[in-house]
């Protein structure tokens, strides 16, 4: 299985850290955010990966090399000139999963943010994959404003901002909302490669910037994504420099 790692964003709320580097270097116990996330796949035998940058670029393209790629087959997709959100990340990304290696056409690809970290069992999150579907997302009940809708199969159908009203996803309007499960996305997925030959009707109507959640929803009523509930579950976005001390704390006790 090949992985791809979200490194490309500002870090906005990490500043004034992220002033002088990207997020993906900020240090935490010990380790920088980008080794938490490598290390984690490769104890999970997961060593083709790719790794999207925009901020400070070189310095994370300079601190693989020096890290000899943490002994893992490490391409770098470069967006520069442009933040291309998740989902216009991942599709830039193909050319990249390409020179990684021929892999059987089912082959899942494990997607994941520089800056969450969590208890998952990737493993345990590998058998959760169907390649006859087009993928598995990790979500969890924690209490936010925003949720992924699932039926009653635990199938995606829409998302719902529950401080606005606002409901997304032809399939959520068609139902009724007290029968919808109302699940925290949680930056993590298991996508089947299938999904790039998904995208350009999301291109059409969004550009090459947009968010995987975008394409899920567009996707949603043809295609099947389910939900993974982790067991124990404990997760954190490091995503604010208040934050640090509580998530090196979190990241000692993983």
């Amino acid at each position: 299985m090949k992985a791809m790692i979200f490194a490309a964003g500002l870090g906005t709320r990490l500043k004034p850290l992220t002033d002088t580097l990207p997020k993906a270097l900020v240090p935490l116990a010990g380790k920088t955010l980008l080794q938490w996330q490598i290390e984690k796949l490769k104890a999970a035998s997961i060593t083709n990966i790719v790794v999207n940058v925009h901020h400070f670029p070189d310095m994370i393209i300079d601190y693989l090399k020096e890290k000899n790629n943490f002994d893992c087959h490490i391409l770098v997709s470069d967006e520069r000139d442009m933040l291309l959100e998740t989902g216009g990340g991942l599709r830039k990304a193909y050319e990249a999963f390409k020179q990684l290696g021929k892999e059987a056409d089912d082959e899942g690809i494990l997607v994941c943010n520089v800056d969450i970290l969590s208890n998952i069992d990737i493993p345990t999150l590998l058998k959760a994959y169907n390649p006859k579907e087009m993928g598995v997302v990790v979500v969890s009940n924690r209490e936010t404003q925003r949720y992924l809708l699932f039926n009653e199969k635990n199938r995606l159908c829409g998302w719902t901002n529950v401080a606005t009203g606002e409901v997304k996803g032809e399939g959520a309007k068609n139902k009724e909302q007290g029968a919808m499960k109302r699940l925290a996305f949680s930056g993590m997925q298991i996508l089947n490669p299938r999904i790039f030959d998904c995208m350009d009707d999301v291109v059409i109507q969004k550009g090459e910037k947009f968010s995987l959640i975008d394409l899920y929803l567009n996707i949603a009523q043809k295609e099947i994504l389910r939900a993974y509930i982790p067991e124990n579950y404990r997760m954190m976005d490091v995503g604010k420099i208040n934050q640090l001390s509580e998530a090196e704390s979190f990241a000692y006790n993983l």
